[in-house]
């Protein structure tokens, strides 16, 4: 008697193998970006998609050669570092690369009516800016919160803070504390005064839009709340990073 042949499941084997290939490959993507990050912890980004993102798409006034230089966390004024953390994430010494607590106030305070506010951690903000683009998406905001979660654990909130530091965007075209205080302010870097480091930090939301100097009477004001903020956190509340 005849044996009939078992027939086979191609569809099925076809999936199986087209499953295994896209394991397989974001894997590999993920060992890369492993890899990358843990590189980054060492060595100063060359450069970044924030960056790039300007280079290629760039709006009015970019200037041809955008201005950067790195200056290490060490050489910063204590100013400098604690002004942006009163401006931008205040909790950043206690939170794990994720604010819950910003979170939940912005939430609240769009329930009360209000704008609803990013609640962007720096270390969202280091993400977003070394990795990710410019447009405001769903899909974006997962990976960023990914990526801070990657941060946090393989680099600590020294490499965090200054790596953001040095890629922020504080002008057009101007990246970094080092190139904003010289073109902002003619000085080096070393030199400013606390109230021009709030000053540089009130321009952060909005680098295109707001100016450090002269500063508008908005950026006055915004400096003004930011050196109370200074005031009441302390130089010694960043001690833990700064070490």
């Amino acid at each position: 008697m005849a044996r009939h042949a078992r027939p086979q499941n191609k569809p099925r084997s076809f999936l199986s193998s087209l499953f295994r290939g896209v394991l397989k490959l974001l894997g590999g993507f993920f060992l890369m970006l492993v890899v990358t990050v843990l590189l980054l912890r060492f060595i100063d980004p060359p450069t970044w998609s924030w960056r790039i993102h300007r280079a290629i798409d760039p709006l009015a006034n970019y200037p041809q050669q955008p201005l950067h230089h790195w200056v290490s966390l060490r050489q910063m004024p204590p100013s400098v570092p604690l002004a942006v953390v009163a401006s931008e994430d205040q909790r950043f010494p206690l939170h794990h690369g994720i604010d819950l607590d910003a979170i939940q106030d912005a939430l609240q305070a769009a329930d009360r009516g209000k704008p609803l506010r990013g609640a962007s951690t720096l270390t969202q903000q280091t993400a977003k800016n070394l990795f990710l683009w410019s447009e405001r998406a769903y899909s974006r905001k997962f990976l960023e919160l990914g990526l801070a979660l990657l941060l946090e654990l393989l680099w600590d909130k020294h490499r965090i803070l200054e790596v953001y530091l040095n890629i922020a965007e504080f002008g057009p075209g101007v990246y970094g504390v080092g190139a904003a205080s010289e073109y902002w302010f003619h000085r080096p870097l070393r030199d400013i005064t606390p109230r021009q480091a709030a000053r540089l930090a009130a321009v952060l939301p909005n680098p295109w839009r707001y100016r450090a100097e002269p500063a508008t009477p908005y950026i006055q004001e915004r400096s003004l709340w930011i050196g109370q903020q200074m005031a009441q956190l302390g130089y010694a509340w960043l001690d833990p990073v700064l070490e």
